[in-house]
């Protein structure tokens, strides 16, 4: 049976991992996928560092190897557009990135006949409505494992090993750079701007970090993953996005002496009347282990009916990570060329005429627990009117702790956790307290999930 033909676009840190990738492990990708997974073209705008890439490989494993080399043959190309309507190639890896010039080569590259791979979640969380449909219409496959969590397989995880279950919810740990920030501060007493500096002294944040630390990234990813697990379009748009720019590392502090620890999530769960869709800094309980993900690492908890709660753990970011996935995903595509396509696996977990229109719930509908930090005048009745105003909006309190006034201060911290409630409600009584002359200044509210 002849090789499957492949043409690579981008050889950036993803793009030169899934090569050294394909290459290092050809004998077992090609046991496991039956047929031989060939890169034959590479489209790359710096076409003199594509060469050193192949020249660099043959380099050091050419002599070793027997058989074809993994860089022989190799046309290599500054004309991605011509790579995507070559017919001699089958499959087409996106690796650009962004959504301009990535959704136009992936829309050619469908438009003749070929199947792509991508590890774009902005693109597929923006456009990949658009793009699956397009996949549908000409009958190819659109794969993307590596675009959430890195080398963790939660596409296929949520797509097809909990495909028995009705998923009742998803919260993850899917920005690597947001967590670094959040343990460094809880760990070594960082203030933001000082882990923000230190993650991107190390390279885990990039100069603009804004889609990281604004929780952007979380929110495309959360988007895939909501699509799968409830069978519903791409709705990036009506994702709630919130970031950690604002935390204080008090509050960092405060959480810990109550037993909860905060990290950036990725929500999403299945509500009475709609979907949550949402992303914000969130206290867990200590005691969870996705509360003791740290670093860059990645973990996401999916609760489905039948299954009940389970974790996936790993990189969520990096060369090799996330090269591992998208050669997961060439191996099946590999798998199912021959395949009938009315049976291939749905590009969003159910099939393409059964997606449903559930609405993505406004954040104020959302209900939740919360942790309230507030700042206020050390005097007696204070309080009460706090109490009093949360009383009034159905607001119980499950925890709350007053701090010790520093020596020659009149003011004090008070901190409440809630029982859950709708976000509309505390948003009132937020409003209503910052009124009060006795409170100093904005409350700090953070949400809380116990993750059962």
């Amino acid at each position: 049976m002849r090789p499957i033909r492949i043409g690579l676009l981008g050889v950036g840190t993803v793009g030169g991992g899934t090569f050294t990738v394909l290459a290092r492990n050809a004998e077992e990708i090609h046991r496991r996928a039956g047929r031989e997974l060939r890169i034959a073209a590479i489209a790359e705008k710096d076409v003199e560092k594509a060469e050193r890439m192949v020249a660099g490989w043959q380099g050091a494993h050419g002599s070793s190897r027997r058989g074809r080399d993994a860089g022989d043959d190799i046309r290599i190309t500054a004309d991605a557009f011509g790579l995507a309507a070559d017919p001699s190639i089958d499959i087409i890896i996106e690796l650009i990135g962004g959504c301009g010039v990535a959704k136009d080569l992936v829309l050619a590259a469908i438009a003749h006949g070929k199947h792509v791979v991508t590890a774009n979640k902005a693109l597929l969380a923006t456009h990949g409505n658009e793009i699956f449909a397009a996949a549908q219409e000409k009958g190819v496959m659109v794969a993307f494992e590596g675009a959430v969590a890195g080398g963790i397989p939660i596409i296929k995880a949520v797509r097809e090993g909990l495909a028995a279950n009705r998923i009742e919810w998803i919260a993850g740990i899917i920005n690597g750079t947001s967590n670094f920030i959040l343990s460094s501060m809880r760990d070594r007493g960082l203030s933001f701007a000082a882990a923000l500096a230190e993650a991107q002294r190390r390279g885990y944040a990039e100069a603009d970090p804004t889609f990281d630390i604004e929780g952007v990234d979380a929110a495309h990813k959360i988007t895939i993953l909501s699509a799968l697990a409830f069978g519903t379009p791409m709705q990036f748009q009506r994702a709630y996005t919130e970031g950690i720019a604002k935390l204080d590392e008090l509050d960092i502090r405060y959480a810990g002496e109550l037993g909860y620890r905060i990290k950036l999530l990725g929500i999403t769960r299945r509500a009475e009347h709609g979907i949550e869709l949402r992303v914000h800094p969130t206290l867990i309980p200590a005691r969870r282990l996705i509360a003791n993900v740290e670093g860059v690492m990645n973990a996401v908890l999916v609760k489905g009916d039948a299954v009940g709660a389970t974790l996936y753990y790993g990189a969520g970011a990096g060369a090799e990570p996330t090269a591992s996935a998208v050669v997961a995903d060439l191996v099946d595509v590999a798998r199912t060329m021959t395949s009938d396509p009315e049976n291939r696996v749905p590009h969003l977990a159910f099939q393409a005429d059964r997606l449903t229109s559930l609405p993505i719930l406004p954040m104020e509908e959302v209900t939740t627990s919360y942790y309230l930090r507030m700042r206020v005048l050390d005097q007696p009745g204070v309080l009460a009117d706090i109490t009093r105003i949360l009383a009034d909006l159905s607001i119980s309190i499950d925890a709350m702790v007053q701090k010790e006034p520093q020596e020659g201060e009149d003011q004090v911290d008070i901190i409440m956790l809630t029982h859950e409630t709708r976000e509309r409600n505390v948003n009132d009584a937020l409003a209503r307290i910052e009124g009060l002359p006795v409170v100093m200044g904005r409350v700090t509210r953070i949400r809380l999930e116990s993750l059962l």
